[in-house]
């Protein structure tokens, strides 16, 4: 691997190894699990996010697959079949999504349509001439200064609303930030409040940390019943409230300023931490909209993100502004020894300083909203009649809901049949909510018909309606 370096990435090194060692495997439908991350680390002597970086290329191809507490596998691309228990319906998704000529629908990856990883990846390897070695290797455990330094810039907002260098922390990737938000916080057995629907990764995370979730359903307009809201501030001891900087996905949805500042107003008076999920909060097709940052005490607010969703599968690391438990959270981070690449964080840093990312969100909100417009004409055209959905504001998905009471379940494997993947409504909460809903992606990998994806859809809608009925 040294000597590969000189005139290679790291990662790419790694991929081509992978793809030799998956190469290897035989054409049996048998899954075959590949090195851990840490196992790979110290054979080839990289660090475990350049392990990360080649696995996530593989993944994009369809060549690999993760399993939640069990690892990477790899399933030859000859195989008619794929590994699912059957009993984990976020499961069956993730690993169909990953088999070879998917029409997957169910993700929810803004930066397909336009990503910055070829930009990235240049800046860097100008880096690589410019940092000695010796330098490279002195990474800080919290994360570059100078990417923290650009962050902390981009969220100030005002004398008051400001955040330092030292406010920000960087980890490998969104999962490790938020494992270690919820240990810091001591959220085992407290009460936390989330918007409902609400990510599968976070809610399933709160679940697995014995975190007790109340989910408080969006209302179409993407406001929150104040009142259900009152009440539960009221009646329970809510230590954490977890709430979208601006649009609430999966739905698509955005809470005007004023209902915001009612909400903000809540929390206020109940003394209450809020939790800001801006993983979306650059995708909005028209920003400018306050934030929920902009409202609510600085005092009492941390803010979560990740680069991924606008830069691209080369930047998956996630990062946290906090103003507060700096000890407790330079203490987790050191301990987690997260081995980030510093001239990837610097170059990350610059796509920042140099206006370079404000340029490319323009154009991925543009290419955004004009395939948002594509996928709800089609919908209206061909689902009309079976589908309801919100018109969404931002983002990469579209939230529909069955108009008819229907076994989505059903529906689902019905068009699995038909190698296409779509997101239950389900999986977007942990009490039952949303059994009649699904989120549909209008970014999507490869070449597909998604006129005649959604006529798949309409067909299967009716059949089951049919079978339902007899």
């Amino acid at each position: 691997m040294k000597g590969v370096r000189q005139t290679d990435f790291a990662y790419q090194a790694v991929y081509r190894y992978l793809t030799s060692l998956i190469s290897e495997v035989g054409t049996d439908d048998a899954r075959i699990k590949l090195p851990s991350l840490r196992q790979l680390a110290d054979r080839l002597n990289v660090s475990i996010s350049t392990i990360q970086y080649a696995y996530s290329l593989l993944e994009k191809e369809g060549r690999v697959y993760s399993v939640a507490k069990s690892g990477y596998y790899a399933l030859p691309v000859s195989s008619s079949s794929f590994y699912s228990s059957g009993n984990d319906l976020l499961e069956t998704v993730y690993v169909s999504a990953r088999r070879p000529d998917m029409l997957v629908l169910s993700s929810d990856e803004p930066a397909l349509l336009l990503s910055l990883d070829s930009p990235l990846l240049l800046l860097e390897r100008e880096l690589v001439r410019q940092y000695p070695r010796q330098l490279q290797s002195l990474s800080q455990p919290c994360g570059e200064l100078e990417l923290r330094t650009a962050l902390a810039a981009r969220y100030t907002s005002s004398p008051v609303r400001y955040w330092h260098a030292d406010d920000v922390y960087i980890g490998a990737d969104l999962r490790g930030v938020l494992e270690i938000l919820i240990a810091v916080l001591g959220l085992k057995g407290a009460t936390v409040l989330v918007e409902s629907p609400c990510d599968w990764g976070i809610l399933r995370l709160l679940q697995a940390a014995g975190v007790h979730v109340i989910e408080l359903p969006l209302q179409d307009s993407g406001c929150l019943d104040l009142d259900a809201l009152a009440d539960v501030l009221a009646t329970e001891t809510v230590q954490l409230v977890l709430l979208s900087s601006g649009i609430s996905m999966p739905m698509g949805s955005l809470m005007p300023a004023s209902e915001k500042r009612c909400v903000a107003q809540l929390l206020e008076q109940h003394d209450c931490w809020v939790l800001e999920n801006d993983i979306y909060g650059e995708l909005a097709f028209e920003p400018g909209e306050w934030r929920f940052r902009d409202l609510v005490n600085a005092d009492r607010l941390i803010v979560f993100s990740t680069f991924e969703k606008v830069i691209g599968p080369e930047a998956p690391y996630g990062y946290v502004l906090s103003r507060h438990w700096s000890a407790e959270l330079q203490r987790h981070f050191l301990l987690r020894s997260f081995r980030l690449s510093p001239i990837r964080q610097k170059a990350i840093a610059r796509l920042y300083t140099s206006g370079r990312l404000d340029q490319h969100l323009q154009v991925l909100r543009r290419l955004l909203k004009e395939r948002m417009q594509h996928m709800t004409q089609l919908l209206h055209e061909r689902l009309g009649d079976t589908l309801q959905f919100i018109v969404p504001v931002g983002g990469a998905t579209v939230w529909v809901r069955s108009l008819r009471p229907v076994d989505l379940r059903r529906v689902f494997q019905r068009l699995l049949k038909q190698r296409i993947v779509v997101a239950p409504g389900e999986l977007f909460s942990i009490h039952g909510l949303h059994p009649q809903s699904l989120r549909l992606s209008h970014t999507f990998s490869g070449h597909h018909d998604l006129d005649a994806a959604l006529c798949c859809l309409a067909d299967a809608l009716r059949l089951e309606l049919l079978d339902q009925g007899r």
